[in-house]
């Protein structure tokens, strides 16, 4: 997996896109991350356009697979500790791969994930993927489907139109969220966290606040909006990453390493923000 460098000067951060997402649909919050960091994004696996990959089983769907495939990216990059800022499938990724590889994660942001879908099941979801051409004709083809956030969001992702993964995998892939649950993942957090809860969200109810209150280093907000809640809320969740990364001993050109003893200090940043 390659990650795309979008520039920046500092400690890196990496954007993880949610399901049928993509790198290219961070554009709208890169220039502002820049402020913070080295700025990465990447594909994920069956995220690279259409024919590009390949499930040959079980294995090649499994939340581990990404996971791994993150913490490659970040070895590859090697500047040391990342802030990973993860939407829904991204999130999950983020904190997991903070479980798994804590040496390569100094703080993470997940917007509206849970740790447990189990019983839920993507059968709903097959009468709407019928309902999706092989192409898009332009932007104003994905809004009249869509609507003006979804749609922008998933045209940024298509190639020319084209849906750039299957609809099929990627169902398979919410499906196995059905199976099992990540809340001993969530546990072995031990870096910073920011959880924004979008109020018309995907999330069960009352799970993102539970994460907030078993972990000590999670901090959550909850905002009115949708899934889509950095499109959809853009200038609050602005205002929430930027005193959460303030709130980090982050490094600057000429400044120190992150570290977590910020977090208290990022708190009440982010608590003044809300309130505005």
């Amino acid at each position: 997996m390659i990650a795309e460098d979008h520039g920046g000067e500092g400690p890196p951060i990496l954007l993880l896109h949610g399901l049928m997402g993509r790198g290219r649909t961070w554009r709208r919050q890169i220039p502002w991350l820049r402020s913070y960091g080295r700025v990465f994004t990447i594909d994920a696996a069956f995220h690279r356009g259409a024919g590009a990959d390949q499930a040959t089983g079980p294995d090649d769907i499994a939340n581990e697979r990404f996971v791994a495939d993150i913490a490659e990216v970040l070895t590859v990059i090697d500047r040391g500790p990342a802030v990973l800022i993860g939407h829904s499938m991204g999130g999950l990724h983020a904190w997991c791969t903070a479980a798994e590889y804590p040496e390569l994660v100094a703080a993470i942001v997940v917007e509206d994930m849970a740790p447990d879908f189990r019983g839920r099941t993507t059968g709903t979801w097959q009468p709407w993927f019928a309902t999706w051409p092989d192409r898009f004709d332009g932007l104003a083809h994905a809004v009249e489907m869509f609507g003006p956030i979804a749609g922008e969001y998933f045209y940024d992702a298509f190639d020319d139109g084209r849906l750039h993964g299957e609809l099929s995998v990627w169902a398979d892939i919410a499906e196995r969220w059905g199976e099992r649950d990540f809340w001993e993942q969530w546990q072995q957090v031990r870096v910073p966290a920011l959880l924004i809860e979008a109020s018309g969200g995907v999330t069960p109810e009352g799970q993102m606040r539970t994460m907030a209150e078993t972990n000590e280093f999670a901090t959550l907000l909850t905002v009115e909006g949708g899934h889509l809640l950095h499109d959809d809320a853009p200038q609050i969740y602005r205002g929430a990453v930027e005193a959460f990364l303030d709130g980090l001993t982050v490094a600057r050109p000429s400044g120190s390493a992150l570290a977590g003893e910020g977090v208290a200090a990022g708190r009440g940043q982010l608590d003044e923000t809300v309130g505005q």
